[in-house]
């Protein structure tokens, strides 16, 4: 098991991170589940395609071929109901069948061309479960530059929570898709 952090550029505005937990049982085992995710290009299709055209979707990938690896870094550009999104991401953990996370450093347009930068730690941690796994999937937001417009919800400590809502409800999407894909491809029913 290997680790590998990656770095900041801008200030941060939030007082603390925010973290989004979800899980998803899946009728695939871990290892077919770790399997897709270290296939970077695949995050286009359940991250992208799969995703409704107003929610959080990737638009393009840009990633070494073969299983990613700690180290590995990719490029995703894509969309959300508030903007445009550039990033640049790096696989900090990979442990194969139970663990993979990165850490992405993104660059949000908005649509009044505001730019906000983002630092984001996406794991997913596999357990064995019946027939299957259970996914848990953690988005910690540990750095956003700014809160233009809606974003300052993330400060106020009763409205925090409507915005961790949101961003699991587009998040959960994701993982939903990720655990409907490896179930297509295990022939799991």
């Amino acid at each position: 098991m290997a680790t590998q952090q990656a770095g900041s550029k801008r200030g941060n505005a939030l007082r603390r991170e925010l973290v989004v937990r979800l899980e998803e049982v899946c009728r695939a085992p871990a290892e077919a589940v770790y399997h897709l995710l270290a296939d970077l290009p695949s995050h286009l299709e359940w991250g992208g395609r799969r995703q409704p055209k107003e929610s959080f979707r990737l638009l393009s990938l840009e990633a070494p071929e073969g299983p990613a690896s700690v180290g590995t870094e990719f490029r995703s550009t894509g969309a959300d109901p508030s903007g445009s999104f550039a990033d640049s991401s790096v696989v900090t953990e990979a442990s194969r069948p139970s663990r993979f996370e990165f850490v992405t450093e993104a660059r949000l347009t908005t649509k009044k061309r505001k730019v906000v930068e983002w630092t984001n730690v996406h794991r997913y941690d596999l357990s064995p479960r019946d027939g299957g796994c259970l996914i848990l999937y953690t988005l910690t937001i540990a750095r956003i530059s700014e809160l233009p417009g809606a974003m300052v919800m993330f400060r106020v400590p009763g409205l925090r929570s409507l915005g961790l809502k949101v961003s699991a409800s587009f998040a959960r999407k994701s993982l939903r898709n990720l655990a409907r894909m490896v179930e297509e491809r295990a022939g799991a029913c």
